[in-house]
């Protein structure tokens, strides 16, 4: 005998059978490895952990995945984290809202969205999801959930940028008998609970890789880009499309993770701390004029452009300039003056005084006995900004791919010497010409003026070490 209660039926025809649900309630068909994780979750297994490249549909599936808890496994309470609020509300809580619109009216009706909940409107302290960003600095994101009586879900997205202290801090929640703890990321950081849940501690995981190579849903042409923009052997193609842990490169001089991780911080401009623009700058052929804008701990911009002459270039960067207002314009703009930056600096020194400085990057460096030259020294500055954890720079493939190419050797008399431009060509590669504009920004650190301050001197810059020019 049926039910006479469609909702009862409905229950009991998805309550096993996810990959059901989203094929034939969300209307969309999920691929062999979608299907396959989403079975897993009817399964007693406790602990899920799967790696993937870029743009295998790892967000979508967590998303299915949580629209069809929340209908099907009541009582329950769902945790969705991700490292910044920009990760999870425009990542995987964004992807839930848009899954919840394509339900049928009658289900969408049950359920209350809000700007960081999803409730079940029938019984909202019972069934719900709840997005909280997973902030080293607030570890309690994910501590303290239990529900004796139902289901427990703890989902993290972009898990090997999330704290060490917060999955410390969850540790008890995760732990728990009816708690399932569900680990996505690309493969970022080769340390931290999820890289141990793919490698160490795997047999306490069901781990899974997703490739973009054995998916779909990436086209042939992103994995050809991403070949020839990094490098078939490089970190970024190893995370982004092979879905692999990096290669730990100790000729690499700054990790792909610390990047990565850069690239995602939660980091507002310190308006007092002090502005400074670096220009890289090229003339024609396949080099980029760079110009990259840092105040304080925060890039705030990064352009480039090619086939401007001189001239061109210095009326760029002028607009620039001039389009802001006096407390907004940089306290310093330090110029590459090698080849043809030198008569930028003399110009732009003319138009906008001695706040203009020309960097020698080729010259010695401070530290004269641990590298061959200040491009050397500048870059390994830039590495240990990156190692603070407390920087930030725009997402920007272009800026990627330049500061995670670079590699280092030692010279003859036993200092670090940063890979050259022709060396860089020879492996395929582009001049690093955003890193290299980036590192320049430091240069205001590592210089000084041999006659006392900056202003109302426009002799040469000489090194703050006696006899170094």
């Amino acid at each position: 005998m049926t039910s006479s209660n469609p909702f009862d039926e409905f229950i009991g025809l998805y309550r096993d059978k996810p990959a059901l649900f989203v094929e034939e309630v969300l209307g969309c068909k999920p691929f062999d490895y979608q299907v396959e994780f989403l079975n897993e979750l009817v399964k007693p297994t406790r602990r899920l952990s799967i790696r993937s490249g870029h743009g295998t549909g790892k967000t979508c599936s967590c998303a299915w995945a949580m629209i069809w808890i929340l209908l099907f496994q009541f009582p329950c309470k769902v945790i969705v984290t991700a490292p910044t609020s920009a990760q999870l509300f425009d990542g995987l809580f964004n992807e839930v809202k848009k899954w919840i619109n394509e339900l049928p009216p009658q289900l969408r009706s049950l359920l209350n969205v809000k700007s960081d909940r999803v409730e079940f409107i029938p019984a909202p302290t019972e069934a719900f999801i709840s997005a909280r960003t997973a902030r080293a600095e607030t570890p309690e994101a994910l501590a303290g959930v239990h529900n004796e009586a139902g289901f427990v879900y703890i989902i993290c997205d972009e898990s090997s940028g999330i704290s060490e202290a917060v999955f410390e801090a969850a540790a008890g929640s995760m732990s728990s008998t009816n708690c399932k703890t569900i680990l996505i990321s690309n493969p970022t950081r080769v340390s931290g609970t999820f890289y141990e849940s793919q490698t160490r501690q795997s047999d306490k995981w069901w781990t899974r890789k997703w490739s973009c190579l054995d998916s779909p849903l990436v086209s042939d042409e992103f994995v050809e880009e991403m070949k020839h923009r990094y490098g078939p052997e490089s970190a970024a193609f190893s995370i982004r499309v092979l879905g692999e842990f990096a290669k730990a490169d100790i000729d690499t001089i700054i990790p792909y993770e610390l990047v990565d991780a850069a690239m995602g911080r939660d980091i507002a401009v310190d308006e007092h701390q002090r502005t400074i623009w670096a220009l890289d700058p090229a003339r024609f052929g396949d080099a980029r004029t760079a110009l990259v804008k840092r105040t304080g701990s925060v890039v705030t911009e990064v352009m480039s452009w090619r086939g401007l002459d001189t001239m061109q270039t210095i009326g760029r960067v002028m607009a620039e300039y001039e389009a802001l207002p006096e407390s907004q314009q940089p306290a310093e703009i330090l110029i590459d003056e090698v080849g043809l930056g030198g008569p930028i600096v003399d110009r732009m020194r003319q138009l906008v005084g001695d706040i203009v400085r020309g960097v020698n990057v080729s010259e010695s460096p401070s530290s004269k006995g641990v590298y061959n030259n200040l491009r050397s020294e500048l870059w390994f500055k830039a590495k240990a900004w990156f190692e603070s954890r407390t920087c930030k720079v725009p997402k920007n493939e272009e800026l990627l791919a330049d500061l995670t190419a670079i590699t280092y050797t030692f010279s003859a008399s036993g200092k670090m010497q940063a890979e050259t431009k022709d060396s860089m060509r020879k492996r395929g590669l582009r001049s690093p010409d955003l890193a290299d504009a980036l590192c320049l920004s430091f240069a205001s650190d590592e210089i000084t003026m041999l006659r006392g301050p900056m202003r109302g001197w426009d002799g040469p810059l000489r090194r703050n070490l006696a006899g170094i020019v």
